[in-house]
């Protein structure tokens, strides 16, 4: 049994190295290629990868639709592309740690959206955990210096990080819609699924002039980005992800997300980046919020933000 949970552990530790490693690698892909046609490559060849190994574990029966496609073809556009385009975009104007500490809220903001679906509540200390965390992603964004945030110092590239996740949050919860499908599946389906409206997204923005069409040079040459983002950051990650799950639960699974913004904040530090006290502060104040409301949650018996949270992650 203790190897077992070890084992777990070791899977979710992976998870959350790779997926706060992708923030920095992404980082540096999007500084040659743009966000549209890099989310176009990565999620093409992801997309292909995922069937195969869909195909491979759980037989060819299970690419079939089942009458689901129009369902699943909208959870994968929002999941997919929403987040993505919206998250990828956002990170070519924002810090690659302040947008992982934004993603790391998906639990908190996931409650604010069952209370506009379900007309149900959270409790109290959700809106004190929120408050908390968005006072520490604030130092982060201003660098230790709130005053700023007055004065621009929260670019509209950190808004459309939080638009990608709330589209990550709707499209988590969406898979309770469709029941009977495994953590693979949904995923592989929606994936393929939502990358035709990437494509089309990406045709527009190049026809229009709204974002350079790159050369295939200049694709080539983030194709080191490209291999992380697409192997160990979407496929390695979620199978890992989905194998901690099972061997954990998802309340104890869940507390290994936190490793994605610390993960990030350690790679840009060695990489030369030295930030304040004050946003180191605020980065332990966000953490720190994030798992107070998993053990609160799971004290108290209220699993829904926590579960939303691994489906969530399912998507990245």
């Amino acid at each position: 049994m203790r190897n077992t949970t070890a084992l777990g552990a070791a899977f979710a530790t992976a998870t959350g190295l790779a997926w706060g490693a992708q923030f920095v690698v992404g980082k540096s892909a999007l500084a040659t290629v743009d966000a549209f046609p890099l989310t176009t490559v990565r999620y093409g060849v992801a997309s292909l990868l995922l069937l195969a190994l869909l195909a491979a574990v759980e037989g060819r029966g299970a690419l079939r639709l089942d009458g689901r496609g129009l369902r699943l073809f909208w959870l994968g556009t929002v999941g997919f592309a929403g987040f993505n385009l919206l998250a990828y975009t956002g990170l070519e104007h924002a810090k690659p740690q302040s947008a992982a500490l934004i993603v790391a809220l998906g639990p908190l903001l996931t409650a604010l959206v069952l209370w506009q679906r379900t007309r149900v509540r959270p409790a109290a200390r959700t809106f004190v955990l929120l408050a908390v965390a968005l006072a520490g992603v604030a130092l982060v964004i201003s660098g230790g210096r709130p005053s700023t945030l007055i004065h621009g110092a929260l670019g509209w590239g950190d808004v459309l990080v939080l638009g990608g996740v709330l589209s990550f949050v709707v499209y988590g919860l969406g898979a309770a819609s469709v029941p009977g499908l495994s953590p693979l599946r949904y995923t592989a389906l929606t994936a393929a699924l939502g990358w035709p409206v990437i494509l089309v997204a990406t045709i527009v923005a190049t026809a229009t002039g709204a974002t350079p069409r790159p050369s295939l040079h200049a694709v080539w040459s983030v194709a080191p980005q490209l291999a992380y983002l697409i192997v160990p950051g979407v496929i390695v990650a979620v199978v890992a992800w989905n194998a901690a799950i099972g061997i954990l639960g998802p309340q104890n699974a869940s507390l290994f997300g936190n490793l994605i913004p610390i993960t990030t904040f350690v790679i840009e530090t060695i990489r030369g980046y030295r930030p304040g006290g004050l946003e180191l502060a605020g980065a332990a104040l966000t953490i720190g919020a994030l798992v107070a409301n998993n053990l609160l949650a799971r004290r108290r018996g209220a699993p829904s933000v926590v579960v939303s949270r691994v489906e969530l992650a399912e998507a990245a």
